[in-house]
């Protein structure tokens, strides 16, 4: 992204008015973000169909956004804008009819690239729900499927922690701007940062929560991954809006069943009666669902060391989920008889597997 171009994301960001049909049909008009930036104005608002309450607040908020001090807040956070039609956008993510128009980013994008699996649930979890998070969590970072969840209380909390410590990536979506986090999120955000994590929100900067900014938030989750894991959840939970986007976009759903009494899985049970998911008692229902070639318990995983960077490039795109050449070709950047080539070395030295029809997956 330009400077220029960073400069009227961060406006058009700031001003919270684009969704992906305005953003369309200004692109239409004017060709770029950039372009559409210098003509906001009421009218334009108007042939957006803002309402004019909505316009009145547009047009405050436009006067009070300084784009100059937002830039600088965005290096001081170390953090990235993106715009829906950015490369680096995440791919599962702008498949969603209400993908956001722009992403705040802190960390490794690249994670996004490996298969990644939502888990999500009560900020209250029980003893019984806390090792069930612990459970399936481990089971994706040993199958290196990344986490995606909200960085809130409770299982989300958990869920960044046990990736961490597992070796494996995570990602925390924020409901809030990057700049607003209480000071233990802000330490879990930095350890997930640190770890090779990322953190990404919608939302400005310096935007506080509120109602409605965590279930826009949850969109966002679901949209990233290729399943939702319903861990523990009451019929109150907002882990069910979640489930129910990615059911609605979609994407596989799983709930983890508890006591039919026990009142804090009432809203996993609810899932599975009105079969918006699956039932799920073993952290294997999900990755065999969504594709993926469980390791062995019993084998160790490669300890292969790449020895070219043909070859750490090529095992950088490579994961449990299998992919046919074409498309490891598209990933890496490299030629296909390259990436022919290099696999038949990895195969040789145990580092990767051909698993039928041409697909292959990291040892």
């Amino acid at each position: 992204m330009t400077p220029s171009s960073r400069r009227s994301a961060l406006l058009w960001s700031c001003i919270q008015v684009l969704n992906r049909e305005r953003h369309d049909a200004l692109i239409k008009v004017f060709g770029t973000l950039d372009d559409a930036s210098y003509h906001i104005d009421s009218e334009l608002l108007r042939g957006l169909g803002c309402r004019e309450k909505t316009i009145s607040n547009v047009l405050e908020r436009l006067e009070k956004c300084d784009a100059e001090l937002e830039e600088k807040l965005l290096e001081s956070a170390g953090a990235v804008i993106l715009s829906l039609t950015d490369e680096s956008y995440p791919a599962r993510l702008e498949q969603i009819p209400d993908a956001p128009i722009f992403l705040y980013a802190r960390g490794d994008l690249s994670i996004l690239q490996r298969p990644s699996v939502a888990l999500v649930g009560t900020r209250k979890m029980t003893g019984y729900g806390k090792r069930v998070a612990q459970e399936y969590t481990r089971a994706l970072v040993h199958a290196e499927i990344t986490t995606v969840s909200g960085l809130a209380r409770g299982i989300d909390s958990l869920v960044a922690e046990e990736t961490i410590a597992g070796g494996g990536k995570t990602v925390a979506v924020l409901g809030q701007g990057l700049l607003t986090l209480s000071p233990q999120s802000k330490a879990l955000a930095d350890t997930i940062v640190a770890a090779g994590g990322l953190i990404l929100s919608e939302f400005p900067l310096r935007m506080a929560p509120d109602m409605f900014t965590f279930p826009l938030r949850n969109r966002i989750i679901a949209g990233l991954s290729l399943a939702t894991i319903v861990l523990e959840a009451p019929e109150s939970s907002g882990a069910l809006i979640t489930a129910k986007l990615a059911f609605d976009y979609s994407r596989d759903v799983f709930a983890v069943p508890g006591q039919i009494f026990d009142p804090n899985f009432a809203g996993c049970h609810a899932l599975v009666r009105k079969h918006q998911a699956r039932l799920t008692s073993s952290p294997r229902d999900v990755l065999e669902e969504i594709g993926v070639i469980v390791p062995s318990d019993d084998l160790e995983k490669s300890s292969y060391v790449a020895q070219t960077d043909d070859e750490r490039t090529l095992l950088g795109v490579l994961t449990t989920m299998p992919q046919p050449v074409d498309e490891l070709v598209q990933k890496s950047g490299l030629m296909t008889s390259v990436v022919s080539s290099v696999l038949t070395v990895l195969e040789l030295n145990g580092a990767v597997k051909n698993v039928g029809s041409g697909q292959w997956v990291r040892s």
